[in-house]
């Protein structure tokens, strides 16, 4: 069954649902390699009151040398009920991070069977220009029953986007800059190739949203800001970028337009740029 919830909430209506018994909200601030930040850090500085924080770094496949991987069904649950996520809860996600992380997380909740989730549009950064309540006090949750059920359909891993290659079933759409998408910027991570996987598009994430306060356009124009790109929404799409960050963000985008037939290649360029056998397009 179509999952129909909305994917974002306002900084008025979050404000108006802090109390809301049902409501969960979800710190999930990531930042770069080298950006000289740390998320859990500025969390313990100041959240919005009744925030947890989710460590992408460490809700993940440890034992997987690729960055921030997604975790076993018995891990997500466990760190689900230890933040006081469970079922029946609506979990409101925001960030505070130039490459928008909070779609990383909405897109783990989904991808583990939590269907009540969205974004705050426009993240902490605009709930503080509003100058609205946060603390620096992290709540006790309580914990909660998770279920988790993973949803394969929105995964794709390295031998299907090699197979894709040859058969080109799956557009391949790649969130990054269009200087590392292109190859003549380099990439953050030691080792990596430059460039990008051959016949894939490019949709840089920030071009998706407003520069003045950082909420999502429209969705007529995101529908043209992928169609400007090449890219066909009548057919499949799996997104990409450097480590599943922003490539979440084009899978929200998407949601936005009610494109459906879409996956994310959680290797993305950490996997295919630093793998011996993967052609590379500049």
């Amino acid at each position: 069954m179509p999952d129909k919830s909305p994917a974002l909430v306002s900084t008025e209506w979050l404000e108006e649902h802090l109390s809301a018994p049902d409501i969960r909200i979800v710190d999930a601030t990531w930042h770069m390699p080298g950006s000289d930040r740390n998320a859990r850090t500025e969390y313990g500085e100041a959240h919005i009151p009744g925030a947890v924080f989710f460590d992408i770094d460490e809700i993940c496949d440890l034992d997987n040398p690729l960055p921030h991987m997604l975790p076993s069904l018995e891990k997500m649950s466990s760190r689900m009920r230890s933040l006081g996520i469970g079922d029946g809860n609506r979990v409101i996600v925001y960030d505070n991070s130039d490459v928008r992380s909070a779609a990383r997380v909405w897109f783990m909740l989904k991808a583990f069977g939590l269907w009540d989730v969205a974004i705050l549009d426009g993240g902490f950064q605009k709930w503080k220009n509003e100058r609205r309540q946060i603390e620096d006090i992290p709540p006790i949750p309580r914990q909660r029953h998770f279920t988790a059920r993973f949803n394969t359909t929105k995964l794709r891993d390295l031998n299907h986007m090699m197979a894709n290659l040859d058969h080109k079933k799956e557009q391949v759409v790649d969130a990054r800059a269009p200087g590392r998408f292109q190859g003549t910027d380099p990439e953050p991570r030691e080792g990596m190739k430059c460039g990008s996987i051959p016949g894939s598009y490019n949709v840089f994430f920030r071009n998706l949203l407003n520069a003045e306060d950082g909420t999502f356009k429209a969705a007529d124009d995101i529908r043209q800001i992928f169609e400007a790109a090449g890219v066909n929404l009548k057919q499949s799409i799996v997104t990409s970028c450097g480590s599943g960050i922003t490539a979440s963000v084009l899978m929200l985008a998407l949601y936005l337009i009610g494109h459906e037939e879409n996956a994310l290649y959680d290797g993305s360029w950490s996997e295919w740029g630093s793998h011996s056998d993967t052609p590379v397009s500049k």
